[in-house]
């Protein structure tokens, strides 16, 4: 195993499977990040996004009300606000649990992904003739035979496959997501209806990842769609901050010095909060501040920032960690190193939750707010409650906040929750209330 920068204490913690909060100490040092994105890649996913809007409108009626673009809405949360948060400020819900299309955070970078592909076999092709072309004609019927001679692949535990093989069929491509044991029935169904091809693997994430791309090495007509290494998904995701922005700048909410920003994202492989982390960093810069929150059984983002610049992440299994836990989004046994490289000295740091504490949360989301989500995405609520730790007072302490808390924002990240059976949810609620009452 790889030295980590982690303490004694922090490391029996790990493989004792009991919450902590780790503090990133790259955080705000370059010299640690020797992947970092070129920020004009943030400016051009946006401004592809823009471009497909006019199509995906004509694809998904329910986009009609946006023009096409896939965005949730900022959900002021006073009465959770009142039961979460003991430093002060207000809350605001980020509502990508009810992203249109596909139903989680994973929406943006996820079709990001293939309308970047699609763009340039419809440029190579001559179906578009340059990027100010009517996209619109990407739903005719020879841009759907261009497509159809094209596989996407993807490995996923669920929400990234169900965005890719949503709009990749959607589109007209062959489609095959591999799934992870741990991904939910009611999700490879969703997509088994909409012509994907479903691979059920009896192992992890990685192993899933690893069967998609080499399946994709021997299709020389396939497009792998790498949630580990891919710069277009990063993107994708990243253009969530500036969405973020314009939110804020509405609701005249200020992100200054006076007036700091904590925002809370679920951590997986990474992409997802990576990107969003970058896109926030970039445009709010030291004003705002953002932790990955993982289950203690599956911290393998934290492992992989407490790891060396460069060096592969190391796997939670080596801690002894079986990766057993209800929140299947984030079941991930080794983080992203190319994310982990991109953002190192972009993130405030970590914490780990139990699954009962998701489930609390999970409760407080529907009993106070009236908002259904599933397990994963109800770990950033414990956000503000991280703060209040040993960990968190240090960190408001040496970033000289802690007087200024009476103005802070905080967002949690809600990732994933309006696709969810009704059943299945029940099933969530009812558990949540055992937990809780």
């Amino acid at each position: 195993m790889i030295p980590l920068s982690i303490t004694q204490d922090e490391l029996k913690a790990i493989q004792n499977s009991q919450p902590i909060v780790w503090l990133n100490n790259n955080y705000q040092n370059p010299a640690s990040a020797p992947s970092t994105p070129n920020a004009d890649e943030l400016y051009a996913a946006e401004a592809r996004l823009k471009r497909f809007a006019p199509l995906l409108q004509r694809l998904f009626p329910e986009l009609e009300p946006s023009h096409g673009l896939i965005e949730s809405s900022l959900i002021k949360a006073d009465r959770l606000n009142s039961r979460i948060n003991p430093v002060g400020g207000s809350l605001y819900l980020k509502a990508d649990h009810d992203l249109p299309v596909a139903g989680s955070v994973k929406a943006r970078g996820g079709i990001h992904e293939v309308l970047c592909f699609a763009e340039s076999l419809a440029l190579k092709h001559g179906v578009l003739k340059g990027v100010d072309s009517d996209y619109c004609a990407l739903a005719s019927q020879s841009a759907r035979d261009l497509f159809s001679q094209h596989t996407i692949t993807v490995g996923s535990t669920g929400n990234l496959g169900l965005s890719i093989g949503v709009i990749g069929s959607a589109l007209g491509f062959k489609t095959v997501v591999h799934m992870s044991s741990d991904a939910k029935e009611w999700k490879m169904e969703r997509l088994r209806k909409r012509g994907v091809r479903v691979v059920e693997h009896d192992a992890d994430y990685g192993a899933a990842l690893e069967a998609g791309r080499l399946e994709t090495i021997a299709d020389p007509c396939g497009y792998f769609v790498d949630d580990e290494r891919s710069p277009n998904l990063f993107m994708g995701y990243a253009v969530a901050a500036k969405r973020l922005q314009a939110q804020l700048e509405a609701l005249n909410i200020k992100v200054d010095a006076d007036h700091p920003l904590f925002v809370y994202l679920p951590a997986g492989v990474g992409g997802a909060p990576g990107g969003i982390t970058y896109g926030l960093k970039h445009i709010f810069n030291e004003h705002v501040h953002c932790f990955f929150a993982e289950p203690v059984q599956a911290p393998c983002m934290l492992l992989g920032m407490a790891g060396a610049p460069g060096a592969v992440p190391t796997s939670i299994y080596e801690l002894g960690l079986k990766n057993r836990t209800d929140a299947d989004g984030l079941a991930v046994g080794a983080a992203s190193q190319w994310v982990c490289d991109a953002t190192r000295n972009l993130l405030s740091g970590v914490y780990t939750a139990t699954d009962e504490q998701l489930y609390q949360q999970l409760y407080l989301l529907k009993d106070l707010e009236n908002i259904e989500v599933e397990p994963s995405a109800a770990i950033g609520c414990l956000g503000p409650e991280m703060l209040m730790t040993e960990a968190g007072q240090k960190y408001l302490d040496s970033h000289h906040l802690t007087h200024r808390m009476a103005n802070s924002v905080h967002i949690p990240w809600l990732t994933g929750g309006s696709f969810v059976p009704d059943e299945e949810y029940q099933r969530y609620l009812a558990k949540a209330v055992k937990i809780s009452t």
